[in-house]
């Protein structure tokens, strides 16, 4: 199992949180953030059992929706839906993007 996947699961944790809060403003926005998050997580899961390929659009999916995770945080924020986000958390999305973009990006040996 890849380490990165229980910090995957954390950041699950702190996106549906984030969601509670962004909800009482925009159900759609809050929705979405769920569903990226648990790409994230569903998408590292597949990856960890699938080949060398398929590993890597897996793994790439998962890049994308993490970053979605990151942005819908960052929209609600601009948009006033809710204040600060803790730094900490904002870290474990930047940690999950940053290593599903090593799995993603690495050179084929």
């Amino acid at each position: 199992m890849l380490r990165i996947y229980e910090v995957v699961l954390a950041m699950a944790g702190d996106a549906g949180r984030i969601a509670e809060r962004i909800e009482r403003k925009d159900r759609d926005l809050a929705r979405q953030l769920r569903r990226a998050a648990q790409s994230v997580a569903l998408n590292v899961a597949e990856g960890m059992g699938s080949l060398s390929g398929h590993k890597r659009q897996r793994y790439s999916t998962a890049l994308g929706s993490a970053r979605e995770v990151l942005a819908c945080v960052q929209v609600a924020q601009a948009m006033r839906y809710i204040e600060s986000v803790n730094p900490t958390v904002l870290d474990r999305m930047d940690h999950v993007i940053a290593t599903l973009g090593r799995l993603v990006y690495r050179r084929a040996s």
